[in-house]
């Protein structure tokens, strides 16, 4: 349940109250993140010393426990509302803290995501050197090195005639 801060301002203290007051609707936005940071530690202490102060009222009523200390400051007892006022400021700040890291968050992954489209439409068009000359001769046959035997086509089969001619002159010999 909200408190209004009227009755906010008529339960704290006016260095209490100007701390509540960074953490309501239009001044919050005009803190810094480190400034909300350091207030957080500020408010929990604050919300923790009301709650120990209730409780142990609570106790002396039903008197379980003795009073502690000589007498409470004249805040002690509005413990209970004291302490939900904290509360209610530092569940404020938690949530804006937590809306500024998801902002944050979200705004690095949009720059991540813009510098991975750029780095894939880039890969797209990638231009690839000309092929130019090349350090090997690559796939140029190799040339013969058997001497090349030029043959007249007159001289083609004279070889075979010759073996003929021989041989009919072996034959006409030994008859």
């Amino acid at each position: 349940m909200s408190v209004p801060c009227k009755f906010e301002r008529s339960l704290l203290s006016h260095e209490e109250y100007e701390t509540i007051l960074l953490t309501h609707h239009p001044a919050i936005y005009d803190v810094a993140m480190a400034e909300l940071e350091a207030m957080r530690p500020r408010l929990r202490k604050m919300r923790d010393k009301e709650r120990t102060l209730y409780r142990q009222g609570r106790r002396e009523g039903r008197g379980k426990a003795e009073a502690r200390g000589a007498s409470f400051q004249g805040t002690a007892e509005h413990a209970s509302e004291r302490k939900q006022v904290f509360a209610a400021a530092l569940k404020r700040l938690n949530k804006e803290l937590r809306r500024l890291h998801n902002l944050a968050a979200r705004t690095a992954h949009v720059e991540a995501a813009r510098k991975a489209l750029a780095l894939h439409r880039a890969a797209n068009f990638m231009t690839y050197p000309p092929a130019g000359p090349t350090a090997s001769e690559g796939m140029v046959p190799k040339a013969s090195t058997r001497r090349r035997k030029i043959i007249a086509g007159a001289k083609i089969g004279r070889v075979s005639q010759a073996t003929k001619v021989a041989q009919t002159v072996r034959d006409a010999r030994g008859a």
